[in-house]
Protein backbone atom coordinates (compact mmCIF):
# COMPACT_ATOMS: atom_id res chain seq x y z
CA UNK A 1 0.00 0.00 0.00
CA UNK A 2 1.24 3.48 -1.02
CA UNK A 3 2.51 5.80 1.86
CA UNK A 4 -0.58 8.14 0.90
CA UNK A 5 -2.69 5.49 1.12
CA UNK A 6 -1.60 4.36 4.61
CA UNK A 7 -1.66 8.08 6.07
CA UNK A 8 -5.64 8.09 4.48
CA UNK A 9 -6.15 4.64 6.35
CA UNK A 10 -4.29 5.85 9.53
CA UNK A 11 -6.65 9.02 9.60
CA UNK A 12 -9.66 6.45 8.90
CA UNK A 13 -8.79 4.53 11.53
CA UNK A 14 -8.03 7.35 14.27
CA UNK A 15 -11.19 9.23 13.29
CA UNK A 16 -13.18 6.33 13.41
CA UNK A 17 -12.20 5.45 16.61
CA UNK A 18 -12.20 8.64 18.29
CA UNK A 19 -16.11 9.03 17.26
CA UNK A 20 -16.87 5.26 18.44
CA UNK A 21 -14.88 5.94 22.15
CA UNK A 22 -17.05 9.09 22.45
CA UNK A 23 -20.18 7.23 21.74
CA UNK A 24 -19.27 4.52 24.37
CA UNK A 25 -18.42 6.85 26.55
CA UNK A 26 -21.72 8.78 26.32
CA UNK A 27 -23.67 5.41 26.79
CA UNK A 28 -21.89 4.87 30.12
CA UNK A 29 -22.21 8.68 31.41
CA UNK A 30 -25.45 9.20 30.43
CA UNK A 31 -26.30 5.41 32.19
CA UNK A 32 -26.47 2.29 29.87
CA UNK A 33 -29.79 1.57 31.05
CA UNK A 34 -31.09 4.70 29.38
CA UNK A 35 -29.65 3.45 26.31
CA UNK A 36 -31.30 -0.01 27.04
CA UNK A 37 -34.46 1.32 27.35
CA UNK A 38 -34.12 2.74 23.81
CA UNK A 39 -32.86 -0.43 22.64
CA UNK A 40 -36.23 -1.54 24.03
CA UNK A 41 -38.39 1.05 22.08
CA UNK A 42 -37.27 -0.17 19.07
CA UNK A 43 -37.27 -3.69 19.31
CA UNK A 44 -33.90 -4.99 19.88
CA UNK A 45 -34.29 -8.15 21.80
CA UNK A 46 -32.71 -8.34 25.82
CA UNK A 47 -31.88 -4.45 25.27
CA UNK A 48 -30.28 -4.40 28.86
CA UNK A 49 -27.86 -6.56 27.71
CA UNK A 50 -27.38 -5.30 24.12
CA UNK A 51 -26.96 -1.95 25.52
CA UNK A 52 -23.72 -3.25 27.68
CA UNK A 53 -22.37 -5.01 25.16
CA UNK A 54 -22.57 -2.06 22.21
CA UNK A 55 -21.36 0.42 24.59
CA UNK A 56 -18.45 -1.19 25.60
CA UNK A 57 -17.88 -2.40 22.40
CA UNK A 58 -17.95 0.81 21.04
CA UNK A 59 -15.75 2.29 24.51
CA UNK A 60 -13.16 -0.38 24.04
CA UNK A 61 -13.53 -0.48 20.44
CA UNK A 62 -12.66 2.69 20.20
CA UNK A 63 -9.71 3.22 22.57
CA UNK A 64 -7.99 -0.37 20.01
CA UNK A 65 -8.69 1.29 17.18
CA UNK A 66 -6.82 4.92 18.28
CA UNK A 67 -3.83 2.83 18.86
CA UNK A 68 -4.41 0.02 15.88
CA UNK A 69 -4.33 -3.08 18.28
CA UNK A 70 -6.93 -5.18 16.32
CA UNK A 71 -8.11 -2.83 13.55
CA UNK A 72 -9.40 -5.42 11.46
CA UNK A 73 -11.44 -7.35 14.30
CA UNK A 74 -12.83 -3.66 15.99
CA UNK A 75 -13.61 -2.86 12.48
CA UNK A 76 -16.27 -5.96 11.70
CA UNK A 77 -17.80 -5.05 15.28
CA UNK A 78 -18.44 -1.37 14.17
CA UNK A 79 -19.72 -2.47 10.74
CA UNK A 80 -22.30 -4.70 12.61
CA UNK A 81 -23.11 -2.17 15.41
CA UNK A 82 -23.69 0.41 12.24
CA UNK A 83 -25.84 -2.02 10.25
CA UNK A 84 -27.85 -2.63 13.28
CA UNK A 85 -28.15 0.89 13.75
CA UNK A 86 -29.39 1.81 10.11
CA UNK A 87 -31.73 -1.15 9.76
CA UNK A 88 -33.77 -0.95 12.96
CA UNK A 89 -33.65 3.02 13.66
CA UNK A 90 -32.19 5.34 10.61
CA UNK A 91 -33.61 3.46 7.27
CA UNK A 92 -37.22 5.34 8.06
CA UNK A 93 -36.05 8.78 8.33
CA UNK A 94 -34.42 8.41 4.65
CA UNK A 95 -30.49 9.30 3.76
CA UNK A 96 -30.34 12.89 4.63
CA UNK A 97 -31.10 13.49 8.57
CA UNK A 98 -31.49 9.86 8.51
CA UNK A 99 -28.78 7.27 8.09
CA UNK A 100 -26.01 9.45 6.65
CA UNK A 101 -23.87 9.43 9.35
CA UNK A 102 -24.24 5.49 9.99
CA UNK A 103 -23.37 4.75 6.75
CA UNK A 104 -20.45 6.76 6.44
CA UNK A 105 -18.73 5.51 9.64
CA UNK A 106 -20.09 1.54 7.75
CA UNK A 107 -18.17 2.58 4.98
CA UNK A 108 -15.20 3.42 7.14
CA UNK A 109 -15.70 0.51 8.93
CA UNK A 110 -15.39 -1.52 5.73
CA UNK A 111 -12.76 0.08 4.39
CA UNK A 112 -10.26 -1.05 7.29
CA UNK A 113 -11.78 -4.39 7.74
CA UNK A 114 -10.59 -4.96 3.82
CA UNK A 115 -7.48 -2.99 4.00
CA UNK A 116 -6.25 -2.85 7.53
CA UNK A 117 -4.42 0.16 8.88
CA UNK A 118 -0.62 0.09 9.98
CA UNK A 119 0.33 3.04 10.03
CA UNK A 120 1.33 4.21 13.80
CA UNK A 121 -0.45 0.87 14.65
CA UNK A 122 0.25 -1.70 17.99
CA UNK A 123 -0.83 -4.32 15.49
CA UNK A 124 2.66 -3.83 13.58
CA UNK A 125 4.21 -4.89 17.22
CA UNK A 126 2.38 -8.49 16.99
CA UNK A 127 2.59 -8.61 13.42
CA UNK A 128 5.07 -12.38 12.21
CA UNK A 129 7.73 -11.71 9.52
CA UNK A 130 6.45 -13.93 6.49
CA UNK A 131 8.16 -11.81 3.99
CA UNK A 132 11.80 -12.25 2.77
CA UNK A 133 12.64 -8.66 3.29
CA UNK A 134 12.83 -9.05 6.88
CA UNK A 135 10.40 -6.75 7.13
CA UNK A 136 6.54 -7.50 9.13
CA UNK A 137 4.02 -8.45 6.43
CA UNK A 138 0.52 -6.58 6.14
CA UNK A 139 -1.68 -7.92 8.85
Amino acid sequence: MSDKMQIGSFLIRVTLGLIFFVHGLMKFQGGVANTGKFFESVGIPAPDIMAMIVAAAELAGGIFMLVGLGTRIISAIFAVIMLVAIFTVKLPSGFAGGYEFELALLIMAVHLLLGGSRLLAADRVFARDTSQTGRPTDA
